[in-house]
């Protein structure tokens, strides 16, 4: 950056204002005065007429304007530039420019871009190549190329809701240099730390740039929640910022699932602070309705924490076979029970000593858990309501004691058989030492647990044997024998542990693995009780929705693999599994940016061992003033010609001109009066009527408006870019893209209906879905796009918008499908092709089977022309098409490939020449005559 405010970058022109005082001389030159001859008759005629007078010399403010306007002229060829930029790329190597596109530079992005683009500015004045690389990418290219190859990476780019991988961009690097050292390495970086920043230093110093300029943002907005927890009365949530050089007071907000905020807390860090608690109170009944925490005015992905239903505290009822003696609290059998399941469950505790009427009671109030410590048989009358709850989804967890060990042993509320009586371990009439616990296995709720050394068992209830006990077996102790046991009663679950809950049968209740383990069980039940609607965790979870680099959710999962769900394993972020929800509407996994009890930390570039340079992010960009410069010395030359005018009197005769002007308009008017009709024609046209003309008089290209913002804006701008491409390559000229609500818009004036599919869209209701089942029949064609690229109607595998689109066709009788053949019309319609890509490149394209049409009793069936009536695909046609205004690909291909969107607009190509020529080109007449030419 320059230091001077402002340069001239033709100062030579300068030396113009030397001529300044000879124009002012020139200005003010006096002619000499004429010599006056007497002579009678001019004495006559100066009685007659009136003295007009010219003066001899002109005004000095009129001279001072005149010389203004001749300096402006010569300051604006001197073409001043205010905030100019030196040339500052060092050495004689390419440009290296690695930039954090985190979730962190989503605050700053703009000036970031603006940033990179001053340096390739250098950079082209200098004729130097660019390597640029993105940290938060899947792919690099970062081999030298143009400064326009560079700006186009720079404008394809954006955020990403991810931490940067700043070793693997290092080493793409310096594959990519092959030992050429580069002249300016220039690091744009987010300013946050990460684990590798060290090895990643170092590989950046190892290419020997000439210079090293580490270039970074002043942090002062960077901030993200690092946790939650949903206590007993109030929600706690943890901060951590990246500049803690002030006092900050932030605001974390509880939303619900459509964005509503139900709470809010106050977050206040003091000077020096990376860390804080903020605590947002609610009642237990709105915390569960929580879908989301995020800071206010913070627009990332680490300032939004997502929740699910693990997240939601359960209603948990204790029920005890006897109620203990309170001056004995140790010995109650609801003791150790309730002060591990306080922190995190609402406790419901037992009102009636009648468990005849307890019961019913409590399960009025809907809970996920019940607990019965030591209770054996049950009233009658229980027993079906329990069941009933039972089988809705609650979770019974029951505890040993002599009451349940001299229970029935058909009792159903049991998950095993029990034998009659206990067990007891130690003591002198028993050979058997108390046995410790063994490792808990890989599966069920206890895997991945820690082996609870220190804990003894002195008595237990045992399990008959069984063929399916060791898999109904959570925790054992070391001898083999059951230890908590467990079995599925439709959606809910019976566990029971063969020990008391108090510490009179073992050390279990007294030691850290019970609260554990008790929160694991708790943790499967579901949130809303009984009646709730949420599924066992699977072993992978396919992406439901996922955070942008801004903090919202959206339906675009591009290329997000479903999550794996380890034992004992906490998921991460990473390329394949960014932030967001994963599994389906009906129950999902919170997968969050940060771990918890993260800490943002500043970004230490000293690890690299090398000089390097810091500067800020680029603020207000070099401008010219030589526009407005010429605009001054306009508007003076229009003032200096009204002067002059009016100094000679022509503004005298103004009236009598505005007196003609104003005669002609009202003559105009009239005439204009006199022939216009004064009544209206009986056939004017109809509202409405002028909209279908316009539809009947070019073809346009239509898409479905699913009502969501940014769907229905990538669909208009990729029908445009489409349109565009048809305009250039082909001699048809389509008009406008058309915006179309299914439910009541005409549909029969657009050959092809182009619908992206969107699980969070509403669904189309029966009528709207009927109105595009008697479009098919007619004769027109929807593609439908579910834009997940994973779309398979032959494995089953899809995901929420494949799992839409199923329920949209499940009304409407389509033929049979099948991918596109090798030998199709749509392959040679316009171009030769081989497949359909859009965006992405993994699904097929999906037709009328030619095959099964011909067999088929559906009335939906191509028409005469061969055209199906319907297609399919995953591939995302509309992103791949879409451009801005100025013409350039509004998202990127995946992966970055300008060839596959060359091959997606060829492929939109052919689908529109097939709607419009039919099987045309199919046609074996003209096969010999095609033979013919190419003999030829």
């Amino acid at each position: 950056m320059s230091a001077l405010p402002f340069v001239f970058t033709s100062p030579y022109i300068l030396f113009g204002l030397l001529a300044l005082p000879a124009i002012w001389w020139l200005l003010r030159l006096t002619p000499p005065r004429p010599k006056a001859e007497v002579f009678p008759p001019l004495k006559i005629l100066a009685t007659v007429l009136k003295r007009e007078e010219t003066p001899s010399k002109s005004p000095w403010w009129l001279t001072l304007l005149r010389m203004a306007l001749a300096a402006a002229v010569i300051f604006a060829l001197a073409d001043p530039v205010v905030n100019p930029r030196n040339n500052s790329i060092a050495g004689t190597g390419p440009l290296v420019l690695v930039v954090d596109n985190s979730w962190a530079s989503a605050t700053d992005w703009e000036r970031r871009v603006a940033t990179a683009q001053a340096l390739i500015g250098d950079a082209e004045r200098a004729d130097r190549p660019v390597s640029i690389s993105f940290t938060a990418d899947v792919e690099h290219d970062a081999v030298p190329a143009t400064t326009a190859v560079a700006l186009d990476k720079l404008a394809a780019a954006k955020p990403k809701p991810l931490v940067p991988d700043r070793v693997r961009t290092a080493e793409a690097i310096t594959e990519a240099l092959n030992g050429a050292p580069p002249g300016t390495l220039a690091y744009i970086a987010d300013g946050v730390a990460t684990a590798q920043d060290e090895n990643a230093m170092r590989t950046l110093a190892s290419l020997s740039p000439a210079e090293f300029r580490i270039v970074k943002g002043d942090g002062k907005s960077i901030a993200a929640i690092t946790g939650a927890s949903n206590n007993a009365d109030a929600m706690s949530v943890t901060l951590s910022r990246l500049d803690t050089a002030e006092a900050a007071r932030l605001t974390v907000n509880a939303q619900d699932g459509q964005g509503r905020i139900l709470a809010n807390g106050i977050a206040n860090f003091a000077p020096g602070a990376a860390e804080t608690t903020a605590t947002v109170e609610a009642p237990f009944e709105l915390r569960n309705d929580f879908a989301r925490l995020s800071l206010e005015g913070v627009s990332t992905a680490g300032a939004v924490h997502l929740l699910d239903d693990g997240f939601r505290r359960r209603r948990v009822a204790l029920l005890a076979g006897e109620t203990g003696n309170d001056f004995q609290p140790l010995l109650q059998p609801l003791y150790y029970i309730s002060r591990a399941l306080q922190p995190f469950a609402d406790l419901i505790p037992q009102r009636q000593a009648d468990l005849a009427q307890a019961i019913p009671e409590i399960l009025q109030s809907n809970p996920s858990v019940i607990v019965m410590a030591d209770i054996g048989r049950l009233p009658q009358e229980t027993y079906e309501p329990m069941q009933r709850w039972l089988a809705g989804g609650g979770t019974l967890i029951r505890f040993a004691g002599p009451r349940l060990a001299a229970a029935p042993a058909d009792d159903p509320l049991v998950p095993v058989t029990l034998r009659q009586g206990e067990r007891a371990l130690g003591g002198a009439l028993s050979w058997a030492e108390p046995q410790p616990l063994a490792d808990f296995p890989n599966f069920g709720a206890f895997a991945g647990m820690p082996k609870a050394d220190g804990v003894l068992v002195k008595r237990q209830v045992l399990a008959e044997p069984t063929p399916d006990l060791a898999e109904r077996t959570w925790a054992s102790l070391a001898d083999g024998t059951p230890l908590v046991t467990t079995r599925n009663v439709e959606a809910g679950r019976i566990v029971l542990f063969h020990v008391s809950a108090e510490a009179s049968w073992s050390d279990l209740p007294i030691s850290g693995h019970f609260v554990d383990m008790l929160r694991r069980i708790v943790q499967l039940s579901k949130a809303g009780g009984a009646s709730a609607n949420a599924n066992a965790p699977a072993a992978a979870l396919p992406p439901f929705r996922l955070l942008t680099a801004e903090g919202a959710l959206s339906a675009e999962i591009g290329t997000a693999r479903p999550l794996e769900m380890r034992a004992g394993q906490p998921p991460r972020t990473g390329f394949d599994n960014p932030p967001g929800l994963y599994g389906t509407e009906d129950g999902f996994v919170a997968l969050n940016l940060l771990p918890a009890g993260a800490t943002l930390r500043p970004l230490d570039t000293s690890a690299a061992g090398v000089s390097t340079t810091s500067e800020a992010l680029i603020g207000e960009t070099a401008k010219s003033l030589r526009p407005a410069l010429f605009i001054a010395a306009f508007l003076m030359l229009i003032a200096d010609s009204l002067i002059v005018l009016f100094m000679n009197g022509a503004f005298a005769r103004l009236p009598k001109a505005r007196s003609a002007t104003a005669a002609t308009m009202l003559l105009a008017l009239g005439a204009f009066a006199a022939m216009s009709p004064t009544d209206a024609r009986a056939d004017d046209p109809k509202p409405g009527d002028e909209q279908i003309f316009e539809r009947l008089d070019t073809t346009h290209l239509a898409y479905v408006r699913t009502g969501e913002d940014d769907v229905d804006r990538i669909s208009e701008q990729g029908l445009q870019g489409l349109s565009e491409f048809l305009t250039w390559r082909t001699t048809l000229e389509p008009g406008q893209p058309v915006g179309l609500d299914i439910s009541k818009d005409e549909l029969s004036f657009y050959p092809i209906i182009y619908w992206p599919v969107s699980a969070s869209a509403p669904m189309p209701s029966s009528a709207a879905i009927s109105r595009i089942d008697a479009y098919m029949r007619a004769g027109g064609t929807v593609l439908f796009d579910t834009r997940d690229q994973f779309s398979s109607l032959d494995t089953g595998a899809t995901g929420p918008n494949g799992e839409r689109l199923q329920a949209i066709l499940a009304n409407i009788d389509i033929p049979p499908l099948e991918p596109v053949p090798e030998d199709h019309v749509l392959t040679r319609s316009f171009y030769l092709l081989t497949n359909f890509p859009g965006r992405y490149n993994g699904s097929p394209l999906w037709v009328e089977s030619r095959q099964g049409a011909a067999k088929t009793t559906s009335g939906l069936s191509s028409s005469g022309d061969g055209v199906t009536p319907i297609m399919i695909t995953g591939n995302d046609f509309a992103g791949a098409w879409a451009v801005d205004p100025q013409g350039a690909p509004v998202l990127p291909t995946v992966p970055p490939d300008e060839m596959q969107r060359e091959h997606a607009f060829r492929s939109g190509v052919n689908i529109m020449m097939y709607m419009l020529t039919g099987n045309y080109k199919a046609d074996q007449v003209h096969v010999p005559a095609l033979l013919e030419r190419l003999g030829q």
